[in-house]
């Protein structure tokens, strides 16, 4: 276990060190850029939307019970924005990219193509963990924005439609305005950005330390997303714990 740690964080600070080649790589970044949107956005609106509307269904009978029906767009607000939308997202990224990262560069490690390109004098790192790091760096962010927003939209639709709610678009949003603040969205921003770091680092480690055929590359894509989901719960639990010292 500290190896693999020890191993990902030299991964980490070799990528770190490889940033001035973005530019020359920026065509790849671009691609995995689409392939993560494309693969992600959809599935990232559904998911938003029934969290949005579950939160809703679930607290807002209780607090228009206590005559509180109003904070309802307070505690969609803060819940999407400070912890659901970021983990969740991160949830499903680890699952659908972060999967796809480690059974790529797995199936080059297994067919000898990551030595093909040492052998070309090309640096894998550059060519292959970089261009995914970054990509994920600002596509994450991005997609988390978006599920706020959606989440919004979902839990307000529940409250206007749910009988035993039953507020006023105005009321659910002026709540919302009233108690989301910009240091509530650089909060969740802060958590996706470091989130994207993790999956991005795990899932290219895992796949450069891919042996033993297809068999190989299928034990390697399980441990890039196990790897991923559980350091991402350890990291929100301690980066919420900063955030808040510092009342980010």
């Amino acid at each position: 276990m500290f190896q693999n740690i020890g191993e990902m964080l030299i991964l980490f600070w070799r990528t770190l060190r490889a940033l001035p080649a973005t530019l020359r790589q920026r065509r790849k970044v671009a691609e995995q850029l689409f392939e993560i949107g494309n693969a992600s956005l959809l599935m990232a609106c559904i998911l938003s939307l029934f969290i949005g509307g579950v939160i809703t269904l679930e607290s807002g009978p209780v607090l228009a019970e206590r005559g509180l029906s109003s904070t309802i767009g307070a505690l969609v607000g803060l819940s999407m924005c400070k912890e659901l939308a970021p983990v969740m997202m991160a949830v499903l990224i680890a699952g659908r990219i972060g999967s796809a990262m480690a059974a790529e560069i797995g199936s080059m490690r297994v067919y000898q193509e990551i030595d093909a390109l040492s052998t070309m004098n090309i640096n894998p790192i550059h060519y292959l963990v970089l261009p995914r790091v970054v990509a994920i760096s600002f596509a994450l962010p991005v997609l988390v924005i978006f599920s706020m927003l959606v989440g919004w939209w979902g839990g307000a639709l529940v409250a206007v439609t749910y009988q035993k709610i039953h507020i006023t678009w105005q009321a659910f949003f002026s709540s919302l305005k009233e108690f989301v603040e910009v240091h509530d969205l650089v909060h969740g921003f802060i958590k996706s950005y470091a989130f994207a770091l993790v999956i991005g680092v795990v899932s290219c480690h895992q796949g450069l330390q891919t042996i033993g055929g297809p068999r190989g590359i299928g034990r390697s894509v399980t441990k890039a997303v196990v790897n991923s989901i559980v350091l991402i719960l350890i990291l929100d639990y301690f980066l919420t714990r900063v955030l808040v010292y510092f009342e980010i």
